[in-house]
């Protein structure tokens, strides 16, 4: 069939559409473009002159600001990189401002080599950020800087916030928290480069205040100083000269040093806990000191491992495992700072190694940590169950061997102490009777014998310009003859007035200051009774030279001084036995009649069981100073005891407390230490002489002395 006549289909597509036919019929083709209408011109607002004007000069004061701003900061950013630069050359390499002390340590080791006390600015040894324990770092970032690795040098953020907690709390923006990174610290504690000059500064601690000023200036120079060794150093260059040079406390510069001092090992092997302690201490340093407040350090340490664990470096186990175990001090720290036995040392030692030197030195000394204890705990002891409560009496000890050499010293009841006064070595005090056996010794030497006899009755001298002078007996009775050895044990006084007398008291004095008594000896016949004054060591280091056999002694405590590094000492020992001063007879004579104190008269309260001693007791007028002086065949030792300002003692005698905490000393000292013979001469073996034998010996005697004091004499 034809399509032809018919109408086309329309397409598919238009079935898209409602209307498809509607769609094609519209269609329509595209209307001529007309050309737009032209629009009235708007009429132009005038704007006020006024608002004109003002709008216009601000528009030029902005414009004038701009271009003073960026100009100004253009040669402010040239200053500042001029500035950080030149302080860049000025710069050091690392190594040379890790140790920043003006003075040298003192490391002093007791006998057996162990190391005890500490005294100077301390430096252990130079550590870097990569050898110290990582948990010191840690700990370190944590604490003081936790976006150290990210700023350079200053922490807008952190100053920020330090000037607003600052005007919270009613200070200046300044004063108070610093907002100071780890570099800004560094850069504090190297004084900003300025070296220290004695010329300059009155002190060294006045250049230290110097060099932490908080000025405006001060802070805008230390910013440069910061930037400048973020240019200089690596990030763990900085971190190691902070970690060097700060103060830890303790007299400690660095972490080596507070790691040895605080828990004797070194800073690469800390644990989280002890790494958190020293940390902790760089905030303040000298309050937070384990060795002055343990648990003031330990709660300042839980701080720093709270801040490690928010921060990751420590898990919540590692974390917790630190709390519940805190560090603690090692046995050297507990012990302080070797207390008094140690400030002798540096005082008595030669001040350019021990006060003054710029090195580090180490000092081998005498001290055994053993008996040192003994001593404490000897005294605490008496303290607690012998002494009235709340008394502000005070006691020493000195324990030597008869050589001189000082095992043990307690200046005074706290024994935890370092610079304190020391009673056994700075406290002159009258001797009272502990004085008499060098009365003896001297009539011993002269020839008299421990049975001889001397009449004890009432007696006046006259002493030329104070008058008569009459001595009692403690009991106020006379006791008529009795032998050289009674009137010793009872310690009649009368007796030793006369004997001093009879021997001549220029005598007594030189066998005295011969037995090392340095100190003033009385001119009158009160010499006798111990009416001069000495020192705790200086009449235990006499009473030595009577057991060693009648030579002096000097008491000492350095047996040998080297520098740090060095294996050749650069001094040894400054002490010990001298030249002789009484005959070996007489010295072991004297040593028996000693021992009947001990035994039979007024020291029994010191006896120790089988182990023969011997010793004297001592009490000045109105029992201003109570003593108590002996020795075994082992160790000699002696007790102080009295008040601080001359107060009477209250019922207290040398026979009495002192002779207790000797006994209590001694108990404790000879531990284990096997029981050895006295070295004594009994005095009935020699025969009794008639009065003209002793004034023919006497007289020779005295001739011996005055040659010996005219040269003539030598050694005896």
């Amino acid at each position: 069939m034809s399509d032809s006549g018919r109408k086309k289909p329309p397409l598919v597509a238009e079935k898209r559409y409602k209307n498809p036919k509607k769609t094609v019929k519209t269609a329509k083709k595209p209307a001529a473009t007309r050309k737009p209408r032209k629009k009235a011109p708007a009429k132009k607002t005038r704007r006020n002159p006024i608002i004109a004007a003002i709008l216009g000069l601000f528009r030029w004061v902005l414009r004038l600001i701009w271009g003073f701003s960026w100009r100004i900061g253009l040669i402010v950013c040239l200053l500042i990189a001029m500035a950080v630069g030149y302080f860049y050359t000025t710069l050091p390499p690392v190594n040379e401002l890790l140790d920043g002390r003006a003075k040298g340590s003192v490391t002093m080791m007791d006998r057996d080599e162990k190391i005890f006390a500490w005294r100077g600015d301390t430096f252990g040894g130079a550590v870097t950020a990569e050898s110290v324990s990582p948990h010191l770092k840690n700990a370190v970032i944590a604490t003081e800087d936790k976006r150290f690795y990210l700023h350079f040098g200053l922490s807008p953020r952190g100053i920020a916030s330090a000037i607003r907690i600052n005007l919270r709390e009613g200070r200046g923006p300044l004063s108070g928290h610093g907002g100071s990174t780890i570099t800004q610290q560094t850069a504090k504690l190297l004084c900003l480069g300025v070296v220290y000059d004695d010329t300059q500064w009155d002190s060294e601690a006045a250049y230290e205040a110097d060099c932490r000023r908080g000025s405006l200036w001060r802070k805008a120079k230390e910013a440069i100083y910061s930037m400048a060794m973020e240019a200089k150093y690596t990030k763990d260059e900085i971190l190691s000269i902070y970690l060097n040079r700060a103060y830890m406390g303790g007299g400690a510069y660095g972490a080596e040093a507070a790691a040895q001092r605080f828990f004797a090992k070194p800073a690469a092997a800390l644990n989280p806990a002890e790494a958190a302690m020293i940390a902790g201490l760089l905030t303040a340093p000298t309050s937070l000191s384990p060795t002055n407040n343990l648990k003031r350090s330990q709660n300042r340490a839980g701080v720093v491992i709270g801040l490690m664990q928010e921060q990751g470096y420590l898990s919540d186990r590692a974390a917790q495992a630190a709390l519940d175990t805190p560090a603690q001090l090692s046995e050297a720290a507990e012990a302080r700072a070797g207390g008094y036995f140690a400030d002798w040392v540096m005082s008595s030692g030669p001040e350019f190694f021990t006060r003054s030197s710029a090195s580090d030195v180490v000092i081998k000394t005498t001290l055994d940590q053993r008996l040192q204890t003994a001593a404490e705990d000897a005294l605490a002891y008496i303290f607690e169950n012998k002494v009235k409560e709340g008394s502000k009496a005070q006691a020493a000890i000195v324990v030597m061997s008869a050589d001189g050499a000082v095992r043990a010293m307690v200046g005074g009841r706290k024994t935890k102490v370092a610079g304190a006064f020391n009673r056994a070595t700075q406290a002159l005090r009258q001797t009272g009777s502990s004085f008499k056996p060098f009365v003896y010794a001297t009539a011993l030497e002269l020839g008299w014998s421990a049975n001889d006899t001397i009449v004890d009755e009432q007696i006046t001298i006259n002493i030329p310009g104070s008058g008569a002078w009459t001595p009692q007996n403690y009991d106020r009775k006379f006791h008529g003859r009795v032998t050289l050895t009674e009137a010793l044990r009872t310690s009649l006084n009368i007796p030793a007035v006369k004997l001093a007398q009879d021997v001549g008291l220029e005598n007594v004095r030189k066998i005295a200051a011969d037995f090392g008594l340095e100190s003033d000896l009385a001119q009158g016949p009160a010499l006798a009774l111990g009416a001069s004054e000495s020192t705790l060591i200086e009449m235990t280091g006499a009473y030595a030279g009577i057991l060693n056999g009648g030579s002096s002694v000097k008491p000492y405590g350095l047996i040998e001084l080297r520098m740090q590094g060095d294996d050749e000492p650069v001094m040894t020992a400054t002490g010990g036995i001298g030249e002789r001063v009484i005959r070996e007879e007489a010295a072991q004579e004297l040593i028996w009649m000693m021992h009947k104190v001990a035994t039979e008269g007024t020291g029994r309260r010191a006896l120790l069981g089988d182990r023969p001693i011997a010793g004297k007791t001592g009490t000045t007028q109105a029992a201003r100073d109570a003593w108590f002086i002996g020795f075994s065949a082992d160790y000699v030792a002696g007790v102080w005891m009295g008040y601080d300002d001359n107060t009477p003692l209250t019922g207290v005698t040398g026979s009495g407390l002192p002779a207790e905490i000797w006994h209590e000393t001694m108990t404790r000292v000879h531990e284990g230490v096997p029981v050895s013979p006295l070295p004594m001469l009994e005095g009935g073996s020699r025969p009794k002489r008639t009065p003209s034998d002793d004034r023919d010996r006497t007289k020779k005697g005295i001739e011996r002395l005055l040659d010996d004091l005219l040269g003539g004499g030598g050694n005896r």
